[in-house]
């Protein structure tokens, strides 16, 4: 499961670390009493196997992306712990439909780019390296000092390097802020960038959704839609969850050129937790409308089986490709 994968990259991390003579920090030192206890929280939630669904790009796969969370590289400096990641913005084509192919700029060579995970209160050090071919960066939602607000430009083959402390708590993300921004952002240069609060949040089977559009003839209007990179695909390949089971989307909104659209979610309501930044639900509802870059968390769970819609009401954006399904399979079931 994609979900466990980073933590067995962090277990891997970990073990170097100590072999390199780190006995003497302690896990906790290195964060890692929260890890452990968020890795414990995590086999507590039961996650389906992914599917036997096709990956229809290198660029792009939703099904891995969406319970797939970067913690970064773990380093001790000066009493506290630091997060390193490393990224790099690079071009190339995507295959949007059988018949569509789109010139990305990316990420990590992904779309959206890895979403990336810290706890509140940590240092994070992000190494960005342009090899994109075009001037980029990485501009941070937070707080931070303006040396890392990433709104100087990155020359291709130019490494800079971010760093700040994580903060506040909740649900940020980040993207390319060179001018024209529309532009670097409707290519694909933007991610999510999730602060966890102090004491962690319930468990539950935790999600990322990221809505964006693809302007195929530079009109500066979005032709297709997608969650997390491909048009229609969770239409197609339904994400299996389990009845009665908390779920936890972490919900983006990085349309470009529309300037507002709703998440709607079929037979249900989800309580809205505003930018992630409380821990109490602030309404429960089934639609929720997000302006650009606009983010929130959403919790529900599903009390009956079955297969359930999610998608924007604005229906043409829906049938151009944002649209998606819910297969919901009985508790105790083997997927």
């Amino acid at each position: 499961m994609a979900q466990f994968d980073s933590w067995a990259k962090w277990e891997l991390r970990r073990r170097d670390l100590l072999r390199a003579g780190w006995t003497a920090v302690g896990l906790a030192g290195l964060g890692g009493t929260w890890l452990q206890f968020q890795r414990q929280r995590s086999l507590a939630i039961r996650v389906p196997p992914l599917p036997e669904a096709p990956v229809p790009d290198r660029l792009a796969s939703p099904m891995r992306v969406l319970r797939d969370f970067d913690y970064g590289t773990l380093k001790r400096e000066n009493g506290r712990t630091v997060r390193e990641f490393e990224i790099v913005a690079d071009t190339a084509p995507l295959q949007l439909t059988p018949s569509v192919s789109f010139v990305t700029w990316n990420y990590n060579g992904r779309i959206p780019g890895p979403t990336l995970r810290a706890k509140a209160g940590d240092r994070v050090r992000v190494i960005f390296r342009n090899e994109g071919g075009h001037s980029h960066s990485m501009h941070f939602h937070g707080v931070h000092p303006a040396e890392a607000d990433g709104v100087e430009p990155v020359r291709h083959g130019e490494t800079t390097v971010y760093e700040f402390d994580a903060e506040p708590f909740g649900i940020h993300l980040y993207h390319c802020h060179i001018a024209p921004v529309t532009r670097h952002i409707s290519k694909g240069l933007y991610g999510l960038f999730i602060i966890d609060p102090p004491q962690p949040r319930p468990p539950a089977d935790e999600m990322v959704l990221v809505m964006a559009g693809y302007d195929l003839d530079d009109d500066q209007r979005n032709d297709l839609y997608a969650f997390n990179g491909v048009p229609h695909y969770y239409h197609h390949h339904p994400i299996a969850v389990y009845q009665h089971q908390r779920i936890r989307l972490y919900v983006l909104n990085m349309i470009e050129f529309d300037a507002a659209v709703s998440f709607h979610l079929h037979a249900n309501f989800f309580q809205v937790y505003p930018t992630g930044r409380t821990l109490t639900p602030s309404q429960e509802t089934d639609i929720l409308t997000l302006g650009t870059a606009e983010r929130h968390i959403l919790e529900f769970s599903f009390p009956f089986t079955g297969k359930y819609m999610f998608h924007p009401h604005q229906d043409a954006i829906a049938e151009a490709g944002c649209m998606g399904m819910f297969d919901v399979h009985p508790a105790k079931a083997k997927v």
